[in-house]
């Protein structure tokens, strides 16, 4: 009985310390400020509206870059860095089908290709305005593509 209640006790425990590091991780991310949720899909295939392969994340904008975080994740790293000089912005439309069901409600989608591999951002109105902005904000002599 009271091997039982030390190891339900660890358990918790333990529980407990992976909530915490999750959520000490999130704050760290948005620490420095510039963070927006945005989900992901990588490497789509032209014309692919299923609501499969989303990946639910934060975005930080750092310098020419953007650092995509995944959400449910303990990495303390990127899990994708978009440079601003090699993001060509493809197409926006709103979610259509099941990603409706995938995606945060009042989502877009924005179709980007990025060094060659065509990938999804989804993100609200206000993300993707400032993201659109960041975008023309490119310093001078460098290519930026919006569509």
């Amino acid at each position: 009985m009271v091997l039982a209640l030390l190891v339900s006790g660890i358990v918790v425990l333990l529980v407990l310390l992976g909530l915490f590091v999750f959520g000490l991780r999130r704050r760290l991310i948005q620490r420095s400020g510039g963070t927006f949720d945005c989900s992901l899909r990588w490497n789509v295939p032209e014309h692919e509206t299923g609501g499969k392969g989303w990946i639910y994340g934060v975005a930080r904008y750092n310098g020419d870059r953007i650092e995509w975080f995944r959400v449910f994740s303990y990495a303390p790293r990127p899990r994708h860095l978009l440079e601003r000089s090699a993001i060509e912005v493809l197409e926006r439309r709103t979610p259509q089908g099941e990603e409706e069901l995938a995606l945060l409600s009042d989502s877009f989608v924005l179709a980007c290709r990025h060094c060659g591999t065509r990938l999804e951002l989804a993100m609200s109105e206000d993300a993707l305005t400032g993201f659109l902005a960041w975008l023309e904000a490119a310093p001078p002599g460098q290519r930026v593509n919006v569509a």
